[in-house]
């Protein structure tokens, strides 16, 4: 363990770690990716997809071997015991922070399948990483304005096509399909703007979701629904790599998909359209209330 050594000093150390764990294991993920594109048959493409996901939880074990090299995090999790490997998931959290990413997968690895995340195009872009996120079949999201769509109404569905052409190649592996229903990080300014009805959650977008039920539904086992809490205040990538983090709470809440919700066009049943975001909504003020719990729960802690 290393926590003794000045925070500088360990963010050095994990950072160079964390380089050198997704160099080494890129070189093996973009082979096979190439050899998914050259070998179109689906029992050999099935097996590369194998292959790749057992690289990819590779590289999150390292991870997880130096995070707890620089600090030992005391991590307070709930809900863990019902998840398995053998289904298809989808789930989802509250986003605060880049930590997020690392600490589902660290929680989730060889828990449930490989967390496949939705993510913005512009990532794609990102040195090396983008690269293992495009082979690993990660969908990128464009995202259109409404004013954009305005005036050029042949994008209208294009996020729709994306997630169907995703959730396809989902079919022949588990996979545990992951989006961020804030849709993004939350900060106080964006709360602020948005107006959100909920103390600390921005509004869900639940579009992105009601695609995956419409492309792949009948495949999910359930909804995988997590909140994340910091009880030192939302942490940065820095924080982490240097050691500066002793505790993540994280509870995890397995929720049965309704079946009215599987199959449907949330483009154009509005019916369906609305009912679909009352649950989500409820779903949303039911995890501020439990934030606000932990919260008043740490408050106490401390005062004591």
């Amino acid at each position: 363990m290393l926590h003794f050594l000045p925070p500088l000093l360990r963010g050095i150390i994990a950072s160079l770690l964390l380089v050198i764990n997704t160099l080494f294991w890129c070189w093996p993920l973009f082979i096979c990716a190439l050899l998914k594109v050259v070998l179109p048959f689906t029992p050999i493409q099935r097996s590369l997809r194998f292959i790749m996901h057992w690289i990819a939880e590779a590289w999150i074990s390292v991870n997880s071997f130096w995070m707890r090299l620089v600090q030992p995090i005391e991590w307070d999790v709930q809900g863990l015991e019902k998840l398995d490997l053998t289904h298809s998931w989808l789930v989802t959290s509250n986003h605060q922070s880049w930590v997020d990413i690392l600490a589902l997968q660290h929680q989730f690895n060889r828990r449930l399948p490989f967390l496949k995340f939705f993510l913005k195009k512009e990532l794609i872009w990102v040195p090396v990483i983008g690269l293992c996120w495009w082979a690993l079949e990660f969908p990128f999201m464009k995202r259109y304005s409404k004013a954009y769509l305005a005036k050029h109404p042949e994008k209208q569905g294009q996020d729709l096509a994306t997630t169907r052409k995703a959730c396809e190649r989902y079919k022949t592996n588990p996979v545990s399909v992951f989006n961020f229903l804030e849709g993004t990080r939350f900060t106080q300014e964006k709360h602020d703007q948005q107006q959100s009805p909920f103390q600390h959650l921005l509004k869900p977008k639940a579009g992105g979701i009601a695609f995956v039920l419409d492309a792949m539904g009948e495949q999910l086992q359930g909804l995988v629904n997590v909140t994340l809490y910091y009880p030192q205040g939302k942490p940065t990538l820095w924080d982490l790599l240097s050691g500066q983090i002793k505790r993540i709470v994280m509870r995890v809440e397995i929720t049965e998909i309704p079946q009215q919700f599987i199959g449907k066009s949330y483009d154009q049943d509005m019916d369906y359209r609305a009912e679909f975001q009352d649950w989500v909504n409820q779903m949303w003020h039911e995890k501020d209330q439990q934030l606000s719990d932990l919260i008043a729960a740490q408050r106490a802690k401390e005062s004591h």
